[in-house]
């Protein structure tokens, strides 16, 4: 199991009391802005001796957010954002310009796609989209102005785990940045900087915060391609606000508790989905890490199975356009994360209205399955 240092740290990343009144949690400064004593307070905050001005450039609950995430995954620095695609937007932004070329994986989520096959070209940046399943299609697909490599360290919702080596190997021959979605993973099980990627990503709405009630995005990784980001969430407005951050910091805190019993959750229950006639194929990775392979199942029902039915009758189980809070919840991805894509994309996936996104919480492992059993029987 991991080692007793990632509970300690994830707890206690920061040792230092900066603030004059020394509460054991960190105050939220709710504030628009800072004030100072005179024009020579002032002009410290240009000399580099202050910190904080007006709160959409820097204030000090993104900042401890964003320092608790780099310490977890071992990154050298780390900004908040107000969304986890705001935070893969500036993450982009910091490598690419107007005339560069992305390759990302094309089994990414459905608003990352979205935003790498539509938006970025309509900014002037090239994209290829592309199977990362076979080394050959992502080396065929370099040029000579490709810049970056995108993927998802574990993807979604189909759940391959992201192979390192092979993309350390291609981009370090041909001179590449490697930018990483972590979400799915957090680094209680993977830490992708440490196997060569320049920039990790989370939509730190997901495992970071924890509990679903804030919508954050954490960019960590190289320091000079950070404040790059960094740069661009200011210009572009899209920081963080003082109450998400100190929320999502707050989860933090019980990470590693919570991936280390949801993960147990949800290899218990993949396990019975396996055992389970009328579900077609389970999604689940192994070997992730030693720690286990994560908290989503995707299953795939039977077409004889009525959705409507089996989604009525899941009881205490909500439907839910998102995932990792503590409740299990399972998701549509044809109709809500990947409904942007076109038909003939989602046939090729094989993303319909069958395949189930669970996302396991910290029940008991024995109703979880139980549960959605009896709306798999009643759906017949």
């Amino acid at each position: 199991m991991r080692d007793s240092s990632f509970f300690t740290k994830v707890v206690h990343h920061k040792a230092d009391q900066t603030a004059a009144v020394h509460s054991k949690a960190t105050p939220i400064y709710q504030t628009s802005a800072f004030t100072f004593k005179d024009l020579d307070d002032l002009e410290k905050y240009y000399e580099g001796e202050t910190s904080y001005l007006y709160s959409r450039e820097r204030n000090p609950n993104p900042e401890e957010l964003a320092e608790g995430v780099a310490a977890l995954e071992e990154g050298s620095a780390g900004v908040a954002a107000a969304s986890g695609m705001a935070a893969i937007f500036a993450g982009i932004l910091s490598v690419v310009k107007p005339g560069d070329h992305i390759v990302a994986a094309e089994d990414v989520y459905g608003g990352t796609h979205n935003l790498l096959s539509h938006e970025l070209p309509s900014l002037g940046i090239e994209v290829t989209l592309t199977s990362f399943r076979d080394q050959k299609s992502i080396k065929g697909e370099i040029r000579p102005n490709t810049k970056l490599l995108y993927s998802e360290s574990v993807t979604n919702p189909f759940l391959r785990v992201e192979d390192m080596t092979v993309l350390q190997e291609i981009a370090g021959k041909n001179d590449l940045k490697i930018m990483i979605d972590n979400t799915f993973a957090t680094p209680y099980l993977l830490r992708p900087l440490q196997q060569g990627a320049d920039l990790v990503v989370h939509s730190a709405t997901k495992y970071l915060g924890g509990h679903s009630d804030a919508t954050a995005g954490v960019l960590t990784g190289e320091r000079e391609l950070v404040e790059k980001a960094r740069r661009k969430i200011v210009s572009l407005g899209s920081n963080l606000s003082p109450f998400e951050a100190w929320l999502t910091y707050r989860g933090t805190k019980t990470l590693g508790i919570r991936m280390e019993k949801q993960s147990r959750n949800a290899q218990a229950l993949a396990d019975a989905m396996q055992r389970n006639a009328d579900v077609g194929k389970v999604y689940y990775p192994k070997n992730v890490s030693a720690e286990g392979n994560g908290a989503i199942v995707t299953i795939a029902l039977n077409k004889s199975i009525d959705m409507n039915t089996f989604y009525r009758t899941l009881g205490w189980i909500k439907i839910v356009p998102s995932l990792a809070g503590v409740e299990t919840t399972v998701s549509v991805p044809s109709r809500t994360s990947h409904r942007a894509l076109s038909d003939k994309d989602k046939e090729r996936f094989g993303i319909d209205d069958h395949i189930v996104r669970v996302s396991v919480g910290i029940e008991s492992s024995d109703d979880i399955s139980a549960q959605l059993e009896q709306a798999i029987e009643a759906s017949k």
